[in-house]
């Protein structure tokens, strides 16, 4: 049994994939906690699509597809931080308004492309196996300044998040801090869609946070335990995927979703 679980060991892609899975699932419980405690889940989803003009524009200019998923996501959350505030829509209406064009955009410059390579289906579909030694410098790097941003202004963004009325009369930028958070997401969900691709990225952002919630009193418990879980599913799910021959990004995010039911279960029973 110990054999087994050493032999993947022996292979430098799947020691990578294993420690990116971790630093990323540190990465998204920094930010989804807030996502989760703001009730704002459906930016997650948003997010991962759109991103996606960035990285073909990326793709057509020959340039880094990261880069361009970053310009992105900046672009998305500024955008609607603006329509948000300009059009006294309620914010979940400007995240659609502004997520159906980039992605109208994406699909646009999709049909552009004149070859759809390995590079870029790998980008859209999510391959952890394939992190790179740059990647995990890249999303340590992107960890430590995400923490350092939130323990900069946690008490304000607390402030903003629970009573923003009040936030307003104390002075505080309640606009700029909701854009930074948006930033802050964008720039998780640029680094998942590595590992998960588009359409799946949304699960590492939320679930672990949310499995924390149910039992986490307090927002830094709920960050330790989302860390934590979001570290041994994608553990758990890249073993099974090596052992089941499976899709190590999809297994993970069926780890993490089963352990969210078992979560949600033992909470019923202690009710």
């Amino acid at each position: 049994m110990l054999e087994a679980l050493l032999d993947p060991l022996s292979l430098g892609f799947f020691v990578r994939a294993l420690i990116g899975v971790m630093v990323v699932s540190v990465l998204c419980a920094l930010v989804g906690v807030w996502v989760v405690l703001r009730g704002l889940s459906y930016i997650g989803d948003a997010m991962s699509h759109a991103v996606l003009p960035g990285i073909v524009g990326a793709f057509l200019l020959h340039v880094n597809l990261i880069a361009g998923a970053v310009v992105a996501a900046i672009f998305t959350a500024l955008g609607i931080g603006f329509v948000s505030s300009r059009s006294g829509l309620k914010q979940d209406s400007a995240i659609g308004i502004v997520f159906v064009g980039m992605f109208a955009l994406g699909v646009t410059l999709l049909s552009r492309a004149p070859t759809y390579t390995s590079d870029l289906a790998n980008f859209l579909i999510g391959n952890p196996l394939g992190v790179t030694q740059a990647d995990l410098w890249g999303a340590l790097g992107v960890t430590a300044a995400v923490a350092l941003t939130l323990w900069a202004v946690q008490k304000e963004l607390l402030l903003v998040s629970f009573d923003p009325t009040e936030a307003r009369v104390v002075g505080l930028p309640v606009r700029r801090l909701n854009n930074l958070l948006l930033i802050l997401v964008g720039l998780v969900v640029v680094l998942t869609v590595q590992l998960v691709g588009t359409t799946l990225s949304v699960s590492l952002l939320i679930t672990s946070a949310a499995s924390a919630r149910l039992f986490a009193p307090n927002l830094r418990r709920m960050v330790i335990v989302a860390a934590i879980l979001g570290s041994a599913c994608g553990v758990v799910g890249l073993y099974l995927s090596y052992f089941l021959n499976t899709a190590a990004g999809p297994t993970i995010v069926l780890v993490n979703t089963a352990a969210f039911l078992v979560a949600l279960t033992l909470r019923g029973k202690r009710e």
